[in-house]
């Protein structure tokens, strides 16, 4: 009889993960065109919980992009980020003292294609991440690279309404074909498209459509997804005929909920709550829409167009399944079957952004997952926001190291359960700008970086108290937990 191991496997990959427009900054380095998130905006008089990202309108847009131009960008930080464009070797370095064996970033789509529609990608930001690639290999990590990480040239929001034109398909399949050639010798592991289904939640920037360019803008949202879906399984055929060795996976944000009560009618809602977010990873690992997905679209009045080649193309399903895991909220079902409420648990603990702590359901997560599609699995992202103190010692993050002891425990025994989990990706190794509230502030990494809303500070990096504890972690490979 097999036995399950409460153990990490031999082979397993310790990773962090950061995307270039949180981190790189150098927006008006070596060509590179303005995407969806350099336009984010801080405002710093709006409480933490609140400060998420809005839809956008052409009118904000234009504002931003004159704004931008004539060199007001301080409230702008993802244009700074924490200049990785610049760093990268020393920053590099400081993450293979840590022990990682694997990197995730993205490729910033606006470096390769500054307006997206442009014939030939651009050569200078070509050669930034052949060095940045390299130096991610000879520091002895395995790199996953997301290919679309809220980084779409701002050109083809303006131009196209985003993933809602059918021909945005095409520029991102020529974007991605770009790189996979120039990049197959250097990376097996991609990530087409980070977290597809958060087309209502950071929606512009996922989906680029903009308010007032639409008429119906949820069902402008679905068709973007639509087309955004079709156009991942034609990188992954596309990939395929590149490296026959790649592995190409699909990302989705872990939206786990439970029912807010005993009454059958919460149970209700949260199956059409889980069912709407399997329909994501269904498509992308089933290779077709699920039936359910037709009634959503029925009631809600949505006329979602499919072309000719659409069901075909769906065909080409990802390799694995990769997701973020933050938190978990409840649902309460009312009477009407598409009005369902979202609550915080009372019984978890939560961030000052409302993220609620909880643990175990990473686990139930894990477990819900590999049942239903029992496909190699990747956490890529995982983490905690907090307002870090630096103080005349250092920071002392001790709610850091106590968030990532619980969660990777019950990795652990997700394992153990026989859940094929092939690597752990920590949100993020270094402090970074924030992609929902576009603040320094909200700090996540083990390497504290002195920088802070407005982009004042020395950049000096420091090491935090949990530094030193995932590092022994990683050498151990988590004997420890």
């Amino acid at each position: 009889m097999k036995k399950n191991k409460r153990e990490f496997p031999k082979n397993f990959l310790w990773g962090d993960a950061i995307a270039a427009n949180q981190s790189e900054g150098a927006y008006d380095v070596g060509e590179k065109g303005l995407n969806v998130s350099d336009i984010n905006e801080y405002v710093s008089d709006i409480p933490p919980e609140e400060r998420m990202e809005g839809e956008i309108t052409s009118e904000f847009i234009e504002k931003a992009v004159k704004q931008i131009n004539d060199g007001k960008i301080q409230s702008f930080p993802k244009l700074r980020g924490i200049d990785f464009y610049h760093t990268y070797k020393d920053d590099l370095k400081l993450l293979k003292e840590l022990g990682l064996n694997t990197f995730r970033t993205s490729i910033n789509w606006s470096r390769i294609f500054p307006n997206g529609i442009e014939e030939e990608p651009n050569e200078a930001g070509l050669k930034f991440y052949d060095q940045l690639f390299d130096e991610i290999l000879a520091n002895g990590m395995e790199p996953m690279i997301t290919l679309s990480h809220y980084e779409m040239p701002i050109y083809l929001t303006t131009h196209y309404q985003g993933w809602y034109s059918r021909e945005v398909i095409n520029h991102f399949v020529k974007y991605c074909k770009a790189v996979l050639e120039r990049y197959k010798d250097k990376v097996k592991y991609w990530i087409v498209v980070n977290q597809i289904n958060l087309i209502t939640y950071e929606s512009f920037c996922n989906i680029g459509v903009t308010e007032d360019g639409v008429e119906n803008l949820m069902e402008a949202k679905y068709q973007g997804l639509h087309n955004m879906m079709v156009a991942s399984a034609k990188v992954k055929e596309a990939a395929q005929s590149i490296n026959p060795d790649f592995e190409i996976g699909m990302m989705v944000f872990a939206d786990k909920v439970y029912p807010a009560s005993t009454k059958p009618e919460d149970a209700l809602g949260t199956m059409l709550h889980a069912q709407m977010e399997y329909f994501f990873t269904d498509v992308l690992l089933r290779g077709k829409y699920p039936n359910y997905a037709f009634r959503f679209f029925e009631e809600q009045g949505y006329d979602i167009k499919f072309y000719d080649g659409d069901e075909e193309a769906l065909k080409n399903t990802a390799d694995f399944l990769s997701f973020s895991y933050y938190y978990t909220n409840l649902v309460s079902k009312e009477s009407n079957d598409n009005n369902r409420s979202i609550l915080p648990n009372p019984n978890l603990e939560a961030s000052p952004w409302g993220w609620a702590v909880d643990p175990i359901g990473l686990r139930i997560t894990l477990n819900d997952y590999y049942d239903r599609y029992q496909c190699p699995i990747y956490i890529t992202e995982n983490g905690i926001g907090a307002f870090d103190t630096l103080e005349s010692d250092g920071v002392h993050d001790d709610y850091r190291r106590y968030y990532y002891e619980e969660h990777l425990r019950q990795v652990k025994e997700a394992i153990y359960d026989g859940v094929d989990v092939r690597g752990y990706y920590a949100w993020g190794p270094i402090d970074i700008v924030s992609c929902s509230s576009n603040e320094m502030s909200k700090r996540y990494g083990f390497i504290y970086v002195d920088i802070d809303d407005y982009g004042n500070g020395s950049k000096k990096r420091l090491k935090k108290d949990s530094f030193a504890w995932f590092q022994k972690t990683i050498q151990e490979n988590g004997a420890r937990l």
